[in-house]
């Protein structure tokens, strides 16, 4: 039996990141994120939230996450 695997928010971070870099038009609200990554509320949003101060990305008006260089951060 092997023990179960914990995943450190750091962990999650690096992988956003990195499939939002593989998805240059990937745009997802928040709910949408937290289902695709199986992640919880809190942890989603707290990701989400360093990823848009470091600059990864920017919150559209419709709530929705998207790449900084794919498109204007204005829209």
């Amino acid at each position: 039996m092997t023990a179960p695997l914990f995943v450190s928010d750091e962990d999650v971070l690096r992988r956003i990141e990195a499939e939002y870099r593989e998805m240059p038009g990937l745009r997802l609200t928040p709910s949408q994120a937290q289902r695709l990554w199986n992640l919880r509320s809190e942890t989603c949003e707290a990701v989400l939230t360093r990823l848009v101060e470091s600059k990864v990305l920017f919150r559209a008006p419709d709530g929705s996450f998207i790449r900084w260089d794919s498109g204007s951060p204005v829209r």
